[in-house]
């Protein structure tokens, strides 16, 4: 259809549902060639993302195996050498992934091979270090640190009611690791935005607000966490749990601290950086997306206007006596 051939519709005729069903036609002949493109490309992206998925598996196979073999050829007996390598490779693999099952393995191998009064402490200890290298894979917001503690408090939780005689310690010992691991993530974040680069900066300041949000309530996301797992266990896990919870609200003090802190020095080094956005931001509403974006919504107040002026007219002849 040729603009001069629109020009030959009258659309001023027309009924709402009228002017809806040609507008649709008009579109849907105009755009064929678009949403056929669009089509192909959605179906190339599809492919594209099993492609990348069966790849990232490959990585963290070929991973696990390179790990393997080297650890095949150093001497069993050299502890000190294979715990080194067990450290690198904590700190190579991408947890998030298998981070359940890991917490699940390296609990019940504290529990087999520690002695009863050692359990704890390693316990605590890996749990802190499987928080800490998890964290750090990827950015520090709430969603993602909210996953990351439910999904080891889920597997400890598992391994404890499997194990009731000592839930309370393995429950306990996981609580103080998480909370470590957490500590020492924002700790981290904390030194590394001095030396950040211009291109993560950007990044940042995108999640400016958000992650300034989180960082001032860690503790209470902490405590949520614990609440929900509580929440969804049996009642004897709740009961410790809820109790726990209570005895670690005063050790999440330096918690507290910490974000706050790491809060503070991010609101010094990168609050100019966040106006300089708002500015970009406000430059962007200058464009031709925002103007029809701006022009859409006067055009939807005066459709609201003009639906609420006809129904105080509409009510006020139903009120007012009409003229004899």
């Amino acid at each position: 259809m040729s603009l001069k051939e629109l020009q030959n519709i009258e659309f001023e005729n027309m009924s709402l549902h009228k002017i809806k069903e040609t507008t649709s036609a008009i579109i849907n002949e105009y755009t064929k060639d678009l949403r056929n493109e669009l089509e192909k490309l959605i179906q190339q992206k599809e492919i594209l993302e099993r492609d990348l998925e069966k790849k990232l598996n490959e990585l963290q196979e070929t991973k696990y195996r390179i790990f393997n073999e080297i650890e095949s050829i150093i001497d069993k007996k050299d502890t000190q050498t294979i715990s080194k390598l067990h450290q690198a490779k904590l700190q190579s693999i991408d947890l998030f992934d298998l981070l359940g099952e890991t917490v699940e393995s390296a609990i019940i191998t504290a529990l087999e091979k520690s002695k009863d009064s050692e359990a704890k402490e390693i316990i605590e200890e890996v749990i802190k270090e499987l928080t800490y290298e998890t964290i750090k894979e990827g950015t520090l917001n709430t969603i993602r640190v909210r996953k990351i503690l439910s999904t080891i408090l889920h597997s400890s939780i598992d391994i404890s009611e499997a194990t009731p005689n000592i839930s309370e310690e393995i429950l306990e010992a996981t609580l103080k690791g998480m909370r470590a691991g957490l500590l020492h993530s924002i700790d981290r974040f904390k030194k590394r935005l001095a030396y950040m680069p211009l291109e993560a900066k950007h990044i940042l300041i995108e999640d400016y607000d958000t992650i300034m949000e989180d960082l001032n309530q860690t503790d209470i996301l902490f405590l949520q966490v614990i609440q929900t797992q509580a929440d969804e266990s049996s009642p004897t896990t709740r009961k410790i749990l809820l109790e726990l919870s209570q005895k670690m609200r005063y050790d999440l003090e330096e918690l507290i601290y910490i974000s706050k802190e790491t809060a503070q020095v991010m609101k010094n080094r990168f609050s100019s950086f966040a106006k300089t956005a708002v500015k970009k931001a406000d430059t962007a509403l200058h464009s031709d997306a925002a103007k029809e974006a701006k022009r859409m919504g006067i055009q939807a107040w005066g459709v609201a206007k003009t639906a609420i002026g006809s129904a105080i007219k509409s009510a006020k002849n139903a009120i007012e006596p009409k003229d004899k």
